[in-house]
């Protein structure tokens, strides 16, 4: 079982002919994506050969849709057209949206999360600014190096790309069911919270990894939301402790106010709920191995 992706997954590229939609769509087929087609109005038509596959252009999500039963589509398309690449696929009803382009304005990524989740279109937004997302052995879905783990029952939701690759290479000898890169902008479109209830659900996710980073408050929601709801073991991660008061550290969205967002405060929140919670990505990978073995 998986969260979000699985081996069936049909996937279009939207910004598949830039040079970073080819690059990744080649390391996605290699994975094992089932890439159905790119998306650009200005090649619709055409092919494009990937090593032994040939993968059509279409000239909207829609047409793409239609022609091969997407239900995924990962966005490479430059900041200032990314709204409307994800209103775009929204308004074709595609199941879930990939948004991988950083430094969209906040702005847009509110309007085009709210317009994906509202009106009944029923698309789900991963992103922006995250690697994706990937069932190990299945699908991949962004930009997660495949090679690094394996298939397992370890579920990881993580606002950091590399903190996801980290986590997953040092538990790669228990393998992973999915791991989801939510994003670290103030505005993304698949929370915490969102992963945590759906790993809860899925049978062959036995334990969570949350890694989180300062700014904001979500991993002090999620918290509240372990407490009610989630019955599986979860070990946590926060990036950012020796972050400095009022400055920006990397993510948009890891701004430190006072004692507002801090490293210290999101892990007292999740420690109250039952999360072990690492000091460093190797400890932290040490807590799961403990709690996986009953300790």
């Amino acid at each position: 079982m998986a969260i979000y992706l699985t081996k069936e997954s049909k996937v279009l590229v939207q910004g598949m002919t830039g040079g970073e939609g080819m690059k990744h769509t080649r390391r996605m087929l290699a994975a094992g994506t089932d890439v159905v087609g790119g998306v650009n109005p200005r090649k619709a038509g055409r092919t494009v050969d990937f090593d032994d596959r040939a993968v059509p252009v279409f000239g909207s999500v829609a047409d793409g849709m239609r022609a091969t039963g997407a239900d995924v589509t990962v966005v490479f398309v430059p900041p200032a057209f990314a709204k409307a690449a994800v209103v775009e696929a929204a308004d074709a009803g595609i199941g879930l949206a990939v948004v991988i382009t950083e430094g969209i304005p906040v702005h847009d990524s509110v309007a085009f999360t709210a317009y994906a989740e509202g009106k009944g279109k029923g698309t789900r937004i991963v992103g922006p600014n995250c690697p994706g997302l990937i069932t190990p052995g299945q699908s991949n879905a962004g930009i997660i190096p495949a090679d690094i783990t394996k298939p397992g029952r370890i579920g990881l939701v993580s606002k950091s790309g590399t903190l996801t690759y980290q986590l997953m290479y040092e538990l790669r000898d228990i393998g992973f069911s999915t791991c989801v890169g939510i994003g670290g902008d103030p505005v993304v479109g698949t929370t915490h919270i969102d992963c945590l209830a759906a790993f809860q659900d899925d049978p062959d996710t036995e334990l969570i990894v949350l890694i989180g980073e300062i700014g904001g408050d979500a991993e002090e929601r999620a918290a509240a939301y372990i407490r009610e709801h989630v019955t599986k073991p979860v070990v946590g991660y926060i990036a950012g402790f020796t972050a400095p008061e009022g400055k920006t550290m990397g993510h948009a969205g890891a701004i430190v106010s006072g004692s507002s967002g801090t490293a210290a405060a999101k892990k007292e929140a999740l420690e109250a709920v039952g999360v072990s919670v690492g000091s460093t990505p190797t400890e932290t990978a040490k807590l799961v191995l403990a709690r996986l073995e009953g300790r």
